[in-house]
């Protein structure tokens, strides 16, 4: 697009906003976009949207040419591998043209009659974005309880159906978050509700046929860290409560026959550590941190389970992380992870022997899921990597054969041997070795001219796994590298990887990734002009922080939802999320913790230099990270940086976190991301 005509930016009002701690003063020109319901507002976000527009008309085309491709590759009309839940298959099918799923279940056979649970394209109809929430069986199989959300706001309204009629029945619940779970008894509902920061934290109890006002509160978490949850165990036998903050857990447990019960605790809450709890006969399993980083396994009796009865099963090794365990009635399934990767180990409880699935690849990634019978000898799940679409395998846990019950079809010809995945290590500034999964397609050269885009995270633990996805192939065929940088704040190396990239470590996410970036420049892969750079949420201040830190080594940044706004955030705690953040970051109220924040928070430390070009997207109604953050970031790049790269913030007027709801309306978001990515990149060439 020639300079001459790009329109002007937008320009958001200076109005300081001072505020002193720890002796401190401090400007905030942009503190007033905060102020949802002024029209102001919505119109600086709206001018933004417009200029976004305008600034990417010239990529329409390549845009459109991108959804029909990423949509050519999708089987439109598809149907998922059906599981067993007593007496019915359910699945879940698309349809070609529809936007959203279709939930349904079939009766003692795969032959029988469909029949239709939810239609979320119904459901959706006359709203612009739309989200299922939970959804949930009784026992007797005749009734439905679901949410929905239709703003992005992640607050959800509850609905019963009466699967026999298919009418709705009165009882509609508002003001829930996602858990929702039956009492064995096909009458009795439990939900949680959250608290005016968004924080669920009680625990109510409904009975069919009464006034949801009148529902009695089971359980209320006063501590602003914690969240509170409620599931069902595998088994049916059990209701479990769950209160966790980010570093500690307490969990509550009551006999699923008999709701009117109180809860009972299986060990109170103690700072620092964490346990979850299955239940596998006459005994919980529980897997906890105490005096183990990479946790361990601990069994207890019901009768009886005070933390002075735990006896230890599967002592703590400090090379495995166990992630978790599934419990079956004669098997045990540990989910580890050893050497950066995923791993699974079956235990046969009858004969004693204990081995490791084998999977093909040297960097691959498995998920267990739809594994809902208890007294099953299989145990499903589904295989992917970076060249690898997913695939959906029973494995039998007695003769230890897989069967392959589905291959995610990409349609067009896709041949995995036409591309490359690998894994290298970058050398962080303090020697730690970090991973780096990358995929592309065969015959590239190494001459330092390759296009890239780099992803990464870093927080929470959460882990960045090498899956396949049909879209990335546009980049793909259009010779860039894709790769994920497995920076420290996830656990992708153990417990400790996790442990030296959160509180006063956290810088070392941001440097690990720099380094990534540097070992790909370095090994002639790329050239910083060429390499793009892409994270969201958290991973959106990991964007923030390393552009502020080394601003020439990327050409093209996206940040979604990004989360840059750290230390005016973690000061406020009338802000959804924040009190509970305090075991992640620090708590700015103590000086330490709060010269370290600022230290690197995005938004303060926007300097005058040259950034990359920047695409910054926002939801209106996100609860994780609020609208204004990436509002007031734009608004001050745009009055600090200098040279001419482009800015853009795009927020999604009617959405939350994720953006857009439907699957044909996520591809072109992606679509408009990638046009921008080509478009930055090969001006660069």
């Amino acid at each position: 697009m020639p300079k001459e005509i790009f329109p002007q930016a937008p320009v958001a009002a200076v109005r300081p906003h001072i505020t002193s701690i720890h002796g401190e003063t401090s400007t905030d020109n942009y503190f007033w976009l905060r102020e949802r319901e002024n029209q102001e507002v919505i119109d600086y976000l709206e001018a933004e949207n417009a200029y976004t527009e305008a600034m990417t008309a010239h990529t329409k085309d390549l845009q459109d040419n991108l959804f029909r491709e990423m949509k050519s590759r999708i089987k439109e009309t598809d149907l998922s591998v059906p599981w067993q839940k007593g007496n019915y298959y359910y699945y879940s099918r698309t349809e070609e043209g529809q936007q959203y799923g279709i939930i349904c279940r079939k009766k003692s056979s795969l032959e029988a009659d469909e029949e239709v649970l939810l239609d979320l394209n119904e459901l959706a109809e006359g709203h612009d974005y739309f989200s299922l929430g939970n959804w949930t069986i009784s026992s007797n199989d005749q009734l439905l309880a679901y949410s929905i959300n239709t703003d992005g706001s992640e607050t959800f309204t509850v609905f019963v159906k009466d699967l026999q009629s298919g009418e709705l029945l009165p009882d509609r619940i508002e003001n829930t978050y996602y858990s929702l779970e039956w009492a064995n008894d096909n009458q009795t509902l439990f939900y949680n509700v959250i608290d005016e920061a968004s924080r669920p934290w009680r625990l109510y109890r409904h009975k069919l046929g009464d006034d949801p006002a009148s529902d009695v509160l089971v359980y209320q978490e006063d501590d602003d860290a914690y969240f509170l949850d409620v599931w069902k165990t595998r088994s049916d036998a059990y209701l479990m409560m769950q209160c966790d903050s980010n570093i500690t857990s307490e969990v509550h447990y009551l006999d699923a026959n008999h709701p009117e019960n109180d809860f009972q605790v299986i060990k109170a809450r103690q700072n620092g550590i964490e346990y979850s709890v299955r239940h596998h006969g006459e005994q919980f399993l529980i897997v906890t941190n105490e005096n183990a980083l990479n946790f361990k396994l601990m069994s207890v009796p019901i009768a009886d389970p005070r933390p002075e009865n735990w006896t230890e099963a599967l002592p703590h090794r400090p090379d495995v992380l166990l992630d978790g365990v599934l419990a079956f009635k004669n098997h045990l399934v540990y989910l580890e992870r050893h050497n950066g990767l995923k791993q699974m180990r079956i235990e046969n409880l009858q004969s004693g022997e204990l081995h490791t699935v084998k999977f093909p690849e040297p960097v691959y990634a498995f998920g267990v899921h739809g594994n809902a019978e208890y007294d099953a000898d299989r145990v499903r799940f589904t295989y992917t990597s970076l060249v690898t679409p997913s695939a959906v395998f029973d494995y039998n846990m007695n003769t230890q054969e897989r069967e392959l019950k589905k291959q995610t079809e990409v349609l067009g010809g896709y041949d995995p041997e036409d591309y490359q995945s690998e894994r290298l290590f970058a050398t962080a500034t303090d020697g730690q070795k970090i991973p780096v999964s990358l995929v592309y397609r065969k015959g590239l050269k190494r001459d330092g001219r390759n296009p890239v885009l780099l992803t990464g995270y870093g927080s929470y633990g959460v882990n960045r796994e090498p899956t396949f996805a049909s879209i990335r192939l546009s980049l793909l065929d259009r010779g860039f590298i894709y790769a994920l940088a497995h920076v420290r704040g996830g656990c992708e190396m153990g417990r400790h990887w996790y442990q030296d990239g959160k509180m006063l470590n956290k810088k070392n996410t941001f440097s690990d990734f720099i380094a990534c970036a540097e070992h790909l420049i370095a090994e002639k892969f790329t050239r910083p002009e060429r390499l793009a750079i892409r994270g969201g949420s958290a991973g959106g201040l990991l964007m923030g922080a390393v552009i502020n830190m080394r601003p020439d080594l990327f050409g093209a940044v996206i940040a979604n939802v990004p989360f840059v706004d750290v230390i005016n955030t973690m000061l406020d705690d009338s802000i959804p999320l924040t009190v509970t953040e305090y075991d992640e970051w620090g708590n700015p109220n103590d000086s330490k913790y709060y010269h370290y924040i600022k230290s690197y928070s995005p938004y303060d430390n926007v300097a005058a230099t040259d950034y990359p070009h920047l695409l910054i997207t926002a939801g209106l109604n996100d609860p994780r990270v609020q609208y204004w953050e990436p509002a007031k970031w734009t608004a001050k790049l745009r009055a600090t940086k200098t040279g001419d790269e482009r800015l853009l913030l795009k927020t999604f007027m009617g959405a939350g976190h994720s953006g857009s709801s439907g699957r044909y309306d996520f591809l072109r978001d992606i679509a408009f991301e990638y046009a921008f990515l080509i478009d930055i990149l090969a001006g660069s060439s």
